[in-house]
Formats: C-alpha cells, structure tokens, sequence
C-alpha cells in the first residue's frame, strides 16, 4: 500500500505543514493524487515548472543522460554543463556561470562573491549588504538574514553582520544608506514572497545608477523572476537595467533541482580556485535537463506566450471579482501574478489555498493578503480556463 499523508507526520520533520492531499503524477498543467482526483496546477512547483509536468523535451534530455553520466564532482567539469553555461552566456549580459543546487545556494554564491570582490578591490570596510525590507533570498543563515524578513532568521542565534535594509521601490532610503562601505545591493525584480510587488522602472534603475556612484555590486535575484516568467528571459531585460551578478533558479531546471550565479569576467575573476564550491553543482543531470528548458523557452513563440497568458490570467480574475469583491490589486509580470486581498477578507489567503484544492486548483500563497499564481509557461488556454473556474468556484465558497 503507498503510504499516506499521514506518514509525512509520522515520519518527516515538522517544519512543512504540506496539503491533505498526496500527488503522485503530472502530465502538462494537470496533477492527480492519490485517490485520483485532478488538479489543475496553477502553483508549478513555486514558479519551478517551468514547462508543466513531464515536458516530453526534458524527460527525454534526462533520460538521454540519466544512460550517459550522472555525476563526477568539480575536479572534472562536464559537456552538459559546459553548454548550458554557453547557452546563458549568449543570452544575457554575463560572460562566466557558477552552478549550484537551489536559489539560496545561487545568492549565497553572489553575496560571497560580491564582499569578496568589494573588499580584495577598495579593503576590509567594503563589505556593507544593503538589501529591501520584506525581500527573501532563500534560507542558509547568510541568504535568510540578508532577506528583510526576520520572522524567518529570527530564534537561531547571533546573525551574520554588515547587512541593512530600506523599503522596497523607495530610492530616498536607499541614498540614506548606501556609501563607499557598501560592497552590494541585491534586489527582487518582483518581490515574489513578499507578495509579489513588481519594482518600479524608474526605481530600478536609481539604484543601478547609486551602485555605480559607490563601487557597490548591483545583484538581481531572478530566482523567481528569471527563466521567461516575465515575459522576457530574465526581468532584467524587461526593464533595461543590466546588474553585476545575476542568481537564477527554480524554473531553470523545470522541476530538476538547479541553481547558477551568473556575472561578468572582470567579477567573476575574485572567485579563485578554492574559495567557493559546491559538490553537486554542474551536476550533468541537472544540466542537461536545464540545457534543454533554455532552448524551450528562450524562444520568441514561448516568450510571447507567456504576455499572451498574463492577458488571459488578468481577465479572468477581473471577471472573477467583479462578481465577488474579494481583491484589491491584482499585480505581477508574465506568469507570475499575485492577487491581493481586500481589507474585508485580510489575513485569510489560506482559506482560499484549501477551498482551491477542494475544487481541483493548486494555487500558491505569496504571504497571508495575496492569492499568487506561478504556472507553467506553456499552460494551455484550456487548462487556463477551466482553473479559472475551479478558481471561481473556491471564490463563490469563500465568501458564502
């Protein structure tokens, strides 16, 4: 007999509270549980589905590989992940790739890099952190502290210092904080658990222009933001603001775990041989799945799709709620869409995430005010459709 959702609390450490439910195949933008039932799955993963469930082309790139090499550390390097960093390279502003394991793992990876650089470059004092109030950049106790989040940092003992924080898409207190002793600013595109609040351009681009004034490393956090959910590649180029270094993951691998940190040859210079590693990043797997997600999306008919998609997912909650009145804004770029609640139903997103799954929807949270959707890219507009139903029929259940 498989085992049950009860075994996970049996069994497993306490620190995911997971659904009732238990998935056990996928096929597209569609899930089935245990006892069958159907889900449309408007979540991917956390914004890592990038192309659904089962993509013919990834499993086919594992498969191909899986009967080749599946791992050799980096005391050797490997083909996939040698074409993978060439394919990033030709499409972004980078010219060197550093492979890891997850997103927290890719910033963890930046927020080194860039003291490292800072203070080998102007001394010691250069080694200030400035990040936003309310980001998240993953959970190792640097990247986690860096997030401008306590209620996730706090209770484990003394942090890690030199970092401070300014509010999201408020230059004025970026100036107040930003000085010759900053080593790096790092920032969201879109503030994607924060509630999934998109940067301004005008904003972005202040603080590209204070980075240059003070010899600080700009860092974009496209663990979220990257791999077309935007609309573009990575957001970055949707807004026309070119970072120092780059973190991606989630839907780099499509579902196969994979991180990269991506700069420029003149940064990437202060990471010698032995100042930084990681056993499994460069993984062959990992990167020939990746390898083959990049050619599927970095493509003007997938790009377009998800502008296409964004349309269609905005017309539909509209519709939604102007027979229900529970949103306030609906925001977000491409595929990842957050929908806020009123003052009248504040605090009460998780209602909605169980009454979703009751009606066959997997949507996401992005903290207890916004409903946050993050599917694959190539959704169809049929399974678009009938989600939205299931939506509305979880919404119509909400405020009976």
């Amino acid at each position: 007999m498989p085992l049950s959702r009860a075994a996970f609390d049996q069994y497993m450490v306490p620190n995911y509270a997971p659904a009732a439910f238990v998935p056990v195949r996928g096929e597209a933008s569609r899930v089935w549980d245990q006892e069958g039932k159907e889900y449309i799955d408007f979540a991917g993963g956390i914004a890592v589905n990038s192309l659904g469930h089962c993509h013919p082309a990834l499993v086919g790139a594992l498969t191909a590989q899986a009967n080749k090499l599946w791992h050799v550390s980096n005391v050797f390097t490997n083909e996939p992940a040698l074409e993978l960093a060439q394919k990033l390279v030709a499409a972004t502003f980078a010219d060197k790739v550093f492979f890891c394991n997850s997103g927290a793992e890719a910033n963890e990876a930046a927020l080194k890099l860039a003291r490292r650089a800072a203070i080998e470059r102007f001394g010691e004092q250069k080694h200030k952190v400035l990040s936003t109030l309310n980001s998240f950049h993953g959970r190792t106790f640097f990247t986690v502290t860096v997030g401008g989040q306590p209620k996730y940092s706090d209770g484990f003992g003394p942090k890690p210092t030199g970092i401070e924080y300014f509010e999201y898409n408020n230059l004025e207190a970026l100036k107040a904080l930003i000085d010759d002793d900053t080593a790096c600013v790092i920032i969201e595109p879109i503030q994607g658990e924060g509630g999934v609040l998109p940067a301004d351009a005008a904003f972005l681009q202040g603080v590209r222009e204070l980075c240059t004034q003070h010899n600080a490393f700009l860092i974009f956090d496209e663990v979220q933001t990257g791999m077309g959910r935007s609309g573009s590649l990575f957001a970055y180029q949707e807004y026309g603001v070119v970072p120092d270094i780059l973190t991606s993951a989630k839907s780099l691998g499509g579902g196969f775990p994979i991180g990269a940190m991506l700069t420029t040859a003149d940064i990437a210079k202060h990471l010698v041989a032995g100042t930084h590693g990681t056993t499994y990043g460069g993984n062959p797997l990992a990167c020939a799945v990746a390898g083959a997600v990049l050619d599927v999306i970095n493509t003007p008919e997938t790009l377009a799709g998800v502008r296409a998609k964004h349309a269609q997912f905005l017309e539909g909650i509209a519709a939604i709620n102007a027979k229900y009145h529970v949103f306030s804004q609906v925001r977000g770029l491409g595929l990842l869409i957050g929908a806020v609640l009123t003052e009248q139903y504040k605090d009460r997103a998780k209602d909605i995430l169980g009454l979703a799954a009751q009606n066959g929807l997997m949507v996401l949270m992005a903290g207890p005010n916004v409903v946050r959707f993050a599917p694959s890219l190539v959704i169809t507009d049929d399974e678009i459709n009938t989600g939205l139903a299931r939506f509305e029929a979880a919404i119509a259940q909400f405020v009976a």
